[in-house]
């Protein structure tokens, strides 16, 4: 098995992966509120960590991969009140679109995908025995973590407290340290809440990581209780930081041997937020672009990289998968044979080194340039054709791209009522071919050019694409 390595935000260094249990690596994304549609710093996280969940299962690895649901949240009751819509229905609804999007994505599915509301008792355990210990205590309104009865606390981002958020919020009296978080807030005015042995209330953002951690992947039997915990950059501190301390506190285990975090999507220069307006939902952007094209270009800068979102650049990313699937037009038809031994192990030593998709896309850039060439001279060698479409299986599972037919991938922007009308005009073509009136025939290949449709008899029949 080659090595991997990765940069372990921790850590503040690149190192080498080695999983706590022999060919299985057990991991967690942390996952999207759910009250409203995904941006595209959602797809930023989603794609990075699918990629990771790829490379790792090209490594000989089984993986076992959880990303949650944060479905109960002030956003949320927020838009209940606003709406008049109850929990379950908001919930359902941006879950749904968010998977929706995530296929639209090529995103490999989940082996566990909780939702908070759904895992509640763990949270509440998980609290119970943080009060029992005195690390956690009551106030008027929450449950609070005590963050000095955590000698390590910080330890994890090397920060210890967030100045700029406690300057933004009123002190609470009540809490024995500024940076003391809420594990459960109490029942108030038009709240959802939810009975315990502490108060009725709802859990703090930070428990229900810990908590499902704990109950859905957690290795009972080691110092760290997965292999490896994502999310964005922005989470390291401080929920992944308070996240590490809880379940260090209540277990006496470390949570995570590896922390990966994927960089932010910005625009103007800005993070993407929606507090600053300037959000792009995914759902636009797949109107106009392929979830396919929206994955390449996302992948082209490193996972940690921020990104500075613009069209020009996602234009540029598609015509450079475009040279991809002309390869793929070329070799239509053909079953691959095997892999180049020498591609496979090039793309995977780049990946291996801590996910640099940069590396490995030059590589496929080279691999396309020598197919051309291969196939200008060899256009009969099917050997060679074959070899070229193994390769880009290899390609399409591991980066999760190029799976698409090599014509309907140029078919992207066409509305099914125009599709059908290119269709007919094909079967008209097709027909007037059989009468031998060549005429009619060339007179609708020129109508569908005038379309911008470009046709092309094959073996396997005509076949179209939009220019």
């Amino acid at each position: 098995m080659k090595k991997i390595y990765f940069y372990d935000s921790s850590k503040k260094s690149k190192v080498e992966f080695i999983s706590l249990k022999k060919d299985i690596v057990k991991i967690y994304v942390c996952g999207p509120t759910v009250y409203d549609n995904s941006h595209l710093g959602h797809a930023r996280s989603a794609i990075a960590f699918d990629l990771l969940h790829r490379v790792l299962k090209a490594n000989g690895y089984e993986v076992f991969m959880a990303k949650n649901f944060t479905d109960i949240d002030d956003k949320i009751i927020k838009k209940m009140n606003e709406s008049g819509k109850s929990l379950e229905e908001i919930t359902s609804f941006y879950i749904n679109a968010y998977k929706n999007d995530m296929n639209s994505l090529n995103i490999l599915p989940n082996s566990f995908e909780p939702k908070a509301t759904a895992n509640l008792e763990a949270m509440k355990e998980m609290i119970e025995n943080l009060l029992s210990k005195d690390i956690a205590y009551k106030t008027l309104d929450s449950v609070y973590f005590d963050v000095s009865k955590d000698k390590f606390y910080g330890s994890l981002s090397h920060q210890a407290s967030d100045e700029n958020s406690l300057a933004r919020v009123e002190i609470n009296k009540e809490k024995r340290n500024s940076s003391d978080f809420a594990l459960w807030k109490f029942e108030k005015a038009d709240d959802v809440s939810f009975a315990s042995n502490f108060g009725k209330g709802r859990p703090g953002w930070h428990i229900e990581c810990s908590a499902m951690i704990d109950k859905h992947l957690a290795y009972k039997d080691e110092s760290y209780q997965i292999d490896i915990h994502c999310g964005g950059a922005d989470l390291l501190f401080p929920h992944h930081e308070n996240e590490a301390s809880q379940t260090r506190c209540a277990s006496g285990q470390n949570l995570a041997k590896y922390w990966l975090h994927n960089g932010f999507v910005n625009i103007n220069g800005e993070k993407m937020s929606k507090s600053l307006g300037n959000s792009f939902f995914l759902k636009d952007v797949l109107k106009s672009y392929s979830g396919e094209v929206v994955r390449f270009y996302l992948l082209s800068t490193s996972y940690r990289a921020n990104i500075n979102f613009n069209e020009e650049d996602l234009i540029a990313s598609k015509k450079r998968l475009d040279k991809l699937y002309r390869v793929k037009k070329r070799v239509y038809g053909i079953s691959g044979s095997k892999v180049d031994e020498k591609f496979k192990s090039d793309i995977l030593e780049a990946l291996n080194d801590d996910l640099n998709t940069s590396l490995a896309l030059s590589i496929i850039d080279e691999f396309i340039n020598n197919s051309n060439e291969n196939l200008d001279k060899n256009p009969k060698d099917k050997n060679l054709k074959q070899e070229i479409v193994s390769n880009l299986e290899f390609i399409e599972n591991i980066l999760g791209f190029g799976g698409s037919d090599a014509y309907s991938y140029f078919q992207f922007g066409i509305d099914e009522k125009t599709k059908e009308k290119i269709e007919n005009l094909i079967s008209q073509r097709n027909e007037a071919k059989k009468d031998k009136d060549f005429a009619k025939a060339d007179s609708i290949r020129d109508e569908l050019n005038s379309m911008d449709i470009s046709i092309m008899d094959t073996a396997s029949g005509v076949v179209w694409e939009y220019r």
